[in-house]
Protein backbone atom coordinates (compact mmCIF):
# COMPACT_ATOMS: atom_id res chain seq x y z
CA UNK A 1 0.00 0.00 0.00
CA UNK A 2 1.18 3.28 -1.02
CA UNK A 3 0.32 7.10 0.40
CA UNK A 4 -1.89 7.82 -2.36
CA UNK A 5 -3.52 4.57 -1.58
CA UNK A 6 -4.17 5.28 2.34
CA UNK A 7 -5.33 8.62 1.25
CA UNK A 8 -8.29 7.70 -0.71
CA UNK A 9 -8.65 4.52 1.08
CA UNK A 10 -9.01 6.99 4.48
CA UNK A 11 -11.32 9.26 2.51
CA UNK A 12 -13.55 6.30 1.92
CA UNK A 13 -13.60 5.42 5.48
CA UNK A 14 -13.91 8.66 7.36
CA UNK A 15 -17.20 9.45 4.66
CA UNK A 16 -19.15 6.61 4.21
CA UNK A 17 -18.55 5.80 8.79
CA UNK A 18 -21.00 8.48 9.00
CA UNK A 19 -22.57 8.88 5.69
CA UNK A 20 -25.61 6.03 5.50
CA UNK A 21 -24.42 3.89 3.08
CA UNK A 22 -21.93 1.54 4.29
CA UNK A 23 -18.27 2.04 5.23
CA UNK A 24 -17.45 -1.79 4.93
CA UNK A 25 -18.85 -2.23 1.81
CA UNK A 26 -17.52 0.90 0.19
CA UNK A 27 -13.97 -0.04 1.82
CA UNK A 28 -14.64 -3.53 -0.27
CA UNK A 29 -15.24 -1.81 -3.12
CA UNK A 30 -12.31 0.53 -2.80
CA UNK A 31 -10.12 -2.35 -2.26
CA UNK A 32 -10.92 -4.17 -5.43
CA UNK A 33 -10.70 -1.29 -7.16
CA UNK A 34 -7.34 -0.79 -5.80
CA UNK A 35 -5.93 -4.12 -5.25
CA UNK A 36 -5.11 -3.12 -1.45
CA UNK A 37 -5.82 -5.88 0.83
CA UNK A 38 -7.45 -3.95 3.28
CA UNK A 39 -8.99 -6.60 5.70
CA UNK A 40 -5.38 -8.12 6.19
CA UNK A 41 -3.68 -4.91 7.44
CA UNK A 42 -4.95 -4.84 10.81
CA UNK A 43 -2.35 -1.90 11.70
CA UNK A 44 -4.31 0.41 8.65
CA UNK A 45 -7.52 -0.44 9.68
CA UNK A 46 -7.20 0.46 13.64
CA UNK A 47 -5.72 3.76 12.21
CA UNK A 48 -8.99 4.52 10.32
CA UNK A 49 -11.15 3.98 12.86
CA UNK A 50 -8.75 5.65 15.37
CA UNK A 51 -9.49 8.37 12.88
CA UNK A 52 -13.41 8.11 12.67
CA UNK A 53 -13.68 7.94 16.58
CA UNK A 54 -11.60 11.45 17.30
CA UNK A 55 -13.95 12.86 14.29
CA UNK A 56 -16.25 12.10 16.12
CA UNK A 57 -15.43 13.30 19.23
CA UNK A 58 -14.40 16.55 17.92
CA UNK A 59 -17.62 17.04 16.14
CA UNK A 60 -19.64 16.23 19.21
CA UNK A 61 -17.38 17.20 22.05
CA UNK A 62 -20.07 19.44 23.85
CA UNK A 63 -22.08 16.94 23.79
CA UNK A 64 -19.64 14.23 25.17
CA UNK A 65 -18.61 16.44 27.97
CA UNK A 66 -21.88 17.10 29.06
CA UNK A 67 -22.14 13.40 29.59
CA UNK A 68 -18.84 13.05 31.56
CA UNK A 69 -20.20 16.07 33.70
CA UNK A 70 -23.50 14.30 34.16
CA UNK A 71 -22.54 11.23 34.98
CA UNK A 72 -20.47 12.21 38.07
CA UNK A 73 -23.54 13.62 39.62
CA UNK A 74 -24.41 11.73 43.04
CA UNK A 75 -28.11 11.97 41.57
CA UNK A 76 -29.29 9.95 39.04
CA UNK A 77 -29.43 12.50 35.95
CA UNK A 78 -30.65 12.56 32.35
CA UNK A 79 -26.82 11.94 31.55
CA UNK A 80 -26.17 8.97 33.42
CA UNK A 81 -29.45 7.63 32.38
CA UNK A 82 -27.96 8.44 28.04
CA UNK A 83 -24.92 6.48 28.98
CA UNK A 84 -26.88 3.84 30.34
CA UNK A 85 -28.63 3.41 26.69
CA UNK A 86 -25.48 3.87 25.14
CA UNK A 87 -24.08 0.47 26.97
CA UNK A 88 -27.35 -0.96 26.37
CA UNK A 89 -27.15 -0.04 22.81
CA UNK A 90 -23.85 -2.21 23.12
CA UNK A 91 -25.14 -5.53 24.03
CA UNK A 92 -26.19 -6.75 20.23
CA UNK A 93 -22.77 -6.08 18.81
CA UNK A 94 -20.66 -7.48 21.53
CA UNK A 95 -22.35 -10.80 21.00
CA UNK A 96 -22.56 -10.87 16.94
CA UNK A 97 -18.35 -9.62 17.63
CA UNK A 98 -17.47 -12.40 20.17
CA UNK A 99 -19.84 -14.90 18.57
CA UNK A 100 -19.57 -14.95 15.00
CA UNK A 101 -16.84 -12.67 14.04
CA UNK A 102 -15.68 -15.16 11.58
CA UNK A 103 -18.40 -15.93 10.28
CA UNK A 104 -18.89 -12.09 9.09
CA UNK A 105 -15.39 -11.84 8.64
CA UNK A 106 -15.84 -14.57 5.06
CA UNK A 107 -19.06 -12.51 3.95
CA UNK A 108 -16.05 -9.26 3.18
CA UNK A 109 -15.04 -11.65 0.06
CA UNK A 110 -18.29 -11.54 -1.33
CA UNK A 111 -18.70 -8.71 -3.80
CA UNK A 112 -22.50 -10.47 -4.15
CA UNK A 113 -22.75 -10.32 -0.48
CA UNK A 114 -22.19 -6.49 -0.18
CA UNK A 115 -24.51 -6.02 -3.39
CA UNK A 116 -27.41 -7.55 -1.66
CA UNK A 117 -26.82 -5.52 1.78
CA UNK A 118 -26.47 -2.02 0.16
CA UNK A 119 -29.92 -2.87 -1.47
CA UNK A 120 -31.22 -3.65 1.98
CA UNK A 121 -29.57 -0.58 3.54
CA UNK A 122 -31.61 1.45 0.55
CA UNK A 123 -34.81 -0.31 1.46
CA UNK A 124 -34.39 0.69 5.11
CA UNK A 125 -33.48 4.51 4.75
CA UNK A 126 -36.73 4.30 2.12
CA UNK A 127 -38.86 3.11 4.61
CA UNK A 128 -37.81 5.59 7.54
CA UNK A 129 -38.32 8.74 4.67
CA UNK A 130 -41.68 7.70 4.06
CA UNK A 131 -42.26 6.23 8.10
CA UNK A 132 -45.27 8.71 9.52
CA UNK A 133 -43.35 10.61 11.96
CA UNK A 134 -43.93 10.32 15.59
CA UNK A 135 -41.52 12.58 16.89
CA UNK A 136 -40.80 11.19 20.55
CA UNK A 137 -38.91 13.47 22.83
CA UNK A 138 -36.05 11.50 23.85
CA UNK A 139 -35.25 7.62 23.00
CA UNK A 140 -36.03 5.12 25.64
CA UNK A 141 -34.42 1.94 26.74
CA UNK A 142 -36.72 -0.30 24.70
CA UNK A 143 -35.73 1.89 21.28
CA UNK A 144 -31.78 1.99 22.37
CA UNK A 145 -32.05 -1.70 22.54
CA UNK A 146 -33.30 -2.18 19.37
CA UNK A 147 -30.80 0.15 17.72
CA UNK A 148 -28.33 -1.67 19.34
CA UNK A 149 -29.50 -4.93 17.07
CA UNK A 150 -29.32 -2.72 14.21
CA UNK A 151 -25.96 -1.70 14.84
CA UNK A 152 -25.12 -5.46 15.37
CA UNK A 153 -26.79 -6.54 12.31
CA UNK A 154 -24.76 -3.69 10.27
CA UNK A 155 -21.20 -5.27 10.83
CA UNK A 156 -21.97 -7.70 7.69
CA UNK A 157 -20.58 -5.82 4.45
CA UNK A 158 -22.65 -3.42 2.30
CA UNK A 159 -25.31 -3.16 5.69
CA UNK A 160 -24.73 0.60 6.83
CA UNK A 161 -24.29 1.62 10.60
CA UNK A 162 -25.37 4.69 10.40
CA UNK A 163 -27.95 3.82 7.84
CA UNK A 164 -29.45 0.82 10.00
CA UNK A 165 -29.25 2.66 13.45
CA UNK A 166 -30.44 6.14 12.24
CA UNK A 167 -33.62 4.81 9.86
CA UNK A 168 -34.46 2.16 13.03
CA UNK A 169 -34.67 5.33 15.35
CA UNK A 170 -36.88 6.88 12.79
CA UNK A 171 -39.23 4.19 12.29
CA UNK A 172 -38.87 3.80 16.21
CA UNK A 173 -40.55 7.60 15.77
CA UNK A 174 -37.96 9.42 17.35
CA UNK A 175 -36.78 12.88 16.67
CA UNK A 176 -34.26 13.36 14.21
CA UNK A 177 -31.82 15.29 15.55
CA UNK A 178 -31.27 13.01 18.83
CA UNK A 179 -31.65 9.65 16.53
CA UNK A 180 -28.29 10.85 14.73
CA UNK A 181 -26.66 12.19 17.90
CA UNK A 182 -27.44 9.13 19.52
CA UNK A 183 -26.18 6.91 16.26
CA UNK A 184 -23.05 8.67 16.47
CA UNK A 185 -21.91 8.84 19.91
CA UNK A 186 -23.19 4.98 20.21
CA UNK A 187 -20.83 3.68 17.96
CA UNK A 188 -17.56 5.46 20.01
CA UNK A 189 -17.05 2.95 22.57
CA UNK A 190 -18.41 -0.09 20.03
CA UNK A 191 -15.42 1.40 17.63
CA UNK A 192 -12.81 1.60 20.70
CA UNK A 193 -13.95 -2.16 21.80
CA UNK A 194 -13.12 -3.28 18.60
CA UNK A 195 -9.54 -1.58 18.22
CA UNK A 196 -9.05 -2.77 21.57
CA UNK A 197 -9.52 -6.54 20.30
CA UNK A 198 -7.10 -6.02 17.52
CA UNK A 199 -4.62 -4.45 19.43
CA UNK A 200 -4.69 -7.24 22.16
CA UNK A 201 -4.71 -10.11 19.39
CA UNK A 202 -1.27 -8.85 18.73
CA UNK A 203 -1.58 -9.60 14.86
CA UNK A 204 -0.50 -5.38 14.33
CA UNK A 205 3.15 -6.15 15.52
CA UNK A 206 3.80 -8.71 12.91
CA UNK A 207 2.75 -6.05 10.44
CA UNK A 208 4.97 -3.32 9.63
CA UNK A 209 3.56 -0.62 7.84
CA UNK A 210 5.21 2.65 7.00
CA UNK A 211 4.99 6.01 9.45
CA UNK A 212 3.43 7.75 6.14
CA UNK A 213 1.18 5.52 5.01
CA UNK A 214 -0.03 5.23 8.70
CA UNK A 215 -0.09 8.79 8.58
CA UNK A 216 -1.70 9.58 5.33
CA UNK A 217 -4.41 7.33 5.84
CA UNK A 218 -4.99 8.80 9.35
CA UNK A 219 -5.47 12.43 7.88
CA UNK A 220 -7.80 11.80 5.27
CA UNK A 221 -10.36 9.83 7.39
CA UNK A 222 -10.14 12.27 10.48
CA UNK A 223 -10.83 15.44 8.06
CA UNK A 224 -13.38 13.81 5.74
CA UNK A 225 -14.69 11.93 8.86
CA UNK A 226 -15.30 15.43 10.84
CA UNK A 227 -17.06 17.12 7.82
CA UNK A 228 -19.27 13.85 6.97
CA UNK A 229 -20.34 13.94 10.38
CA UNK A 230 -21.15 17.29 10.87
CA UNK A 231 -23.08 17.18 7.72
CA UNK A 232 -24.97 13.96 8.38
CA UNK A 233 -26.61 15.10 11.46
CA UNK A 234 -27.84 18.50 9.19
CA UNK A 235 -29.26 16.21 6.28
CA UNK A 236 -31.12 13.89 8.88
CA UNK A 237 -32.25 16.99 10.45
CA UNK A 238 -33.79 18.26 6.82
CA UNK A 239 -35.09 14.40 6.08
CA UNK A 240 -33.29 13.94 3.23
CA UNK A 241 -32.47 10.13 3.31
CA UNK A 242 -34.18 9.37 0.36
CA UNK A 243 -31.01 9.98 -1.91
CA UNK A 244 -28.77 8.00 -0.01
CA UNK A 245 -31.00 5.19 -0.61
CA UNK A 246 -30.84 5.84 -4.72
CA UNK A 247 -27.51 5.68 -4.33
CA UNK A 248 -27.26 2.71 -2.19
CA UNK A 249 -29.62 1.10 -4.63
CA UNK A 250 -27.48 2.20 -7.72
CA UNK A 251 -24.42 1.00 -5.77
CA UNK A 252 -25.82 -2.48 -4.89
CA UNK A 253 -27.28 -3.29 -8.43
CA UNK A 254 -23.53 -2.38 -10.37
CA UNK A 255 -22.35 -4.80 -7.26
CA UNK A 256 -24.69 -7.63 -7.88
CA UNK A 257 -23.98 -6.93 -11.86
CA UNK A 258 -19.75 -6.23 -11.05
CA UNK A 259 -20.34 -9.61 -9.08
CA UNK A 260 -21.57 -12.02 -12.06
Amino acid sequence: MDTLQAILLGIVQGITEFLPVSSSGHLQLAKELLGVELENNITFDVTLHAATVLSTIVILWQELWKLIKGCFSRHFTQEQAYVLKVILSMIPAGVVGVLFADQIEALFSSLWFVGLMLLLTAALLSFAYYAKPRQKSEISYRDAFIIGIAQAAATMPGLSRSGSTIATGLLLGNEKSSVAHFSFIMVIPVILGKMLLDIVSGEMAAMAVPTEVLVSGFLAAFISGALACKFMIEIVKRGKLIWFALYCAVVGLISLIGAL
